[in-house]
């Protein structure tokens, strides 16, 4: 049945009665057919869905404060309203009412075209609103995303790279911290493996996810990305569907961002190292983020809950990078099982010994657990904040194995479906 038959069909329902479709050949009439009563309820569940989202678009933008939210409210559930009742009720009714009555219901009727075409107008109207909607710069950002990460290559050797705008706060709680946006220095030829930090806050499916860069001869670099939080603002993972935060990339010691996370926030944060990587791969990860960094500072992007958030744009970073050999999986979408689809496609390193049992997922769980690592470490920078970055990044690795790199002509295709 093609879309104009179906509304053909759809808006003539008030020629016939609820409970018969048409005249047969002999005169008498069948009942309608399963299948009309669930195209019914399938518009029905459409329409009703489609004001769901408008209205929690218009919420999350406008606040529950502004009188437009209100007005709009209104007409959406109102014309929303008119629409099922004049359509359905009036039908339902029909044969328990008096003429007189009944004829006044069949006469209202005639208005539902009018009454749909009012509802659509309004609808498309919110919908291209929203959509107008374009992310921004310059907003008064909370302080540990106020910045937004620079760089620059040297000019003799493109592996060296200079950050700036690097967050190394010292954490007191999880609302007070003392500011240090530092410059630093990376050399890309030293990266050494890749860490995925997966830290738990509201139950097992969620998470948010960091990844750690290591470097030969100096301290992890941690880069993650998150919405761009407003003061007084707090995340919603409803709200990240509706260009509710911007996206933002922070380049962070590890002292700092996860620190804030397992000490501070007391969420509870687990790092897994990643094994069967090339350097090449590492460091075209790396290189990745540097696009986005290169993106965001061109033109600021929306964070989305589903399609953009901080473990399936991981996700598909590393895709590409590994051509697609990397399956796809609904875990990737439940960012707190994340280390689950990593142990299943077998780039968890297996256990210290060579020779040792193959360590399971719950004993992955223990012993990745930072939480018990970190607890009572002084977070302090005092004189030397470098030595004490170096003494949180080996606190938070102690008891696991960190792999080293594989040989660049290794079959590193170790995902399976």
């Amino acid at each position: 049945m093609s879309l104009r038959t179906f509304l053909s069909k759809f808006f003539s329902l008030h020629k016939t009665d609820l409970s018969v479709s048409s005249a047969t050949n002999n005169g008498r009439y069948r009942a309608k057919g399963w299948r009309y009563y669930l195209l019914q309820s399938l518009f029905i569940i459409a329409l009703v869905l489609s004001a769901l989202w408008l209205l929690m678009a218009v919420w999350y933008q406008l606040g529950a404060t502004s009188p437009l939210t209100w007005l709009a409210t209104i007409l959406i559930i109102g014309s929303l309203t008119a629409l099922l009742s004049n359509r359905y009720w009036s039908k339902l009714t029909h044969k328990a009412l008096p003429k007189s009555v009944a004829k006044t219901i069949t006469n209202h009727n005639k208005s539902s075209k009018w009454l749909a075409g009012l509802y659509a107008v309004i609808w498309l109207i919110g919908a291209g609103w929203f959509v107008s909607i374009s992310p921004q710069q310059n907003r008064d950002w909370q302080p540990e995303v106020s910045q937004r990460l620079a760089y620059e290559r040297d000019a003799n050797n493109p592996d060296l790279i200079t950050f700036t705008n690097v967050r190394n706060f010292d954490w007191h709680t999880s609302e007070d911290a003392t500011e240090h946006w530092q410059t630093r220095t990376v050399d890309m030829s030293k990266l050494s493996g890749v860490d995925i930090i997966n830290s738990y806050w509201m139950g097992p499916m969620i998470a948010h996810t960091l990844v750690s860069f290591r470097f030969e001869d100096d301290r992890p670099l941690s880069l993650s990305l998150e919405i761009r939080k407003e003061k007084g603002e707090s995340f919603s993972a409803l709200g990240g569907f509706f260009k509710r935060y911007e996206l933002s990339l922070i380049a962070a010691e590890e002292r700092d961002i996860i620190y804030t996370r397992s000490n501070a926030r007391g969420e509870q944060v687990y790092l897994f190292p990643i094994s069967h990587l090339k350097q090449s791969e590492v460091q075209s990860l790396f290189e990745s983020y540097l696009t986005i960094a290169d993106e965001l500072n061109a033109e600021p992007a929306w964070y989305n809950t589903l399609t953009s958030n901080c473990t399936n744009i991981i996700f598909y970073m590393a895709r590409v990078i590994s051509g697609d050999r990397l399956p796809w999986d609904y875990r990737i979408w439940a960012s707190g099982w994340l280390p689950n689809y990593l142990y299943k496609i077998g780039v968890l390193p297996t256990a210290f010994e060579p020779e040792a049992q193959p360590w399971s997922m719950d004993t992955w769980y223990e012993r990745a657990h930072i939480n018990p690592k970190v607890r009572g470490f002084d977070n302090q920078a005092h004189t030397d904040a470098n030595a004490n970055s170096r003494a949180f990044s080996t606190r938070i690795r102690q008891g696991i194995p960190i792999p080293p790199l594989a040989h660049a002509d290794m079959d590193t295709s170790a995902a399976t479906d």
